[in-house]
């Protein structure tokens, strides 16, 4: 089955940057789309950013700006790369795929923005 493998969270100071990994056991180019998702403690999950196979990119109005998704496929890898971070941002993060009218889901990484 598809597997996703996020990596590259941690704790950061506001205004830091961050770059989360996900790798996927297939190619990219395969799946329908590719997103990030975030949760933060006592919230509901709420979708931060997403890339089509054609590369056409949506972002969260709450990280327009700050956040780009990208992707590598010769890596098979999909990036979120997050500038100017906010304590707001503190949350675990998920990546998401949908193909074959399936949705996958990765373990989640933590972003921690503090001070």
């Amino acid at each position: 089955q598809v597997q996703l493998v996020e990596s590259g969270g941690g704790l950061v100071q506001p205004g830091g940057s961050l770059r989360l990994s996900c790798a996927a056991s297939g190619s990219i180019s395969s799946f329908a789309t590719m997103g990030w998702y975030r949760q933060a403690a006592g919230k509901q999950r709420e979708r931060v950013a997403r890339i089509s196979s054609e590369g056409t990119t949506t972002y969260a109005d709450s990280v327009k700006g700050r956040f780009t998704i990208s992707g590598d496929n010769a890596k098979s890898t999909v990036y979120l790369q997050m500038n100017s971070l906010k304590p707001e941002d503190t949350a675990v993060y998920y990546c998401n795929a949908f193909a074959a009218w399936t949705d996958y889901w990765g373990q989640g990484t933590q972003v921690t923005v503090s001070s």
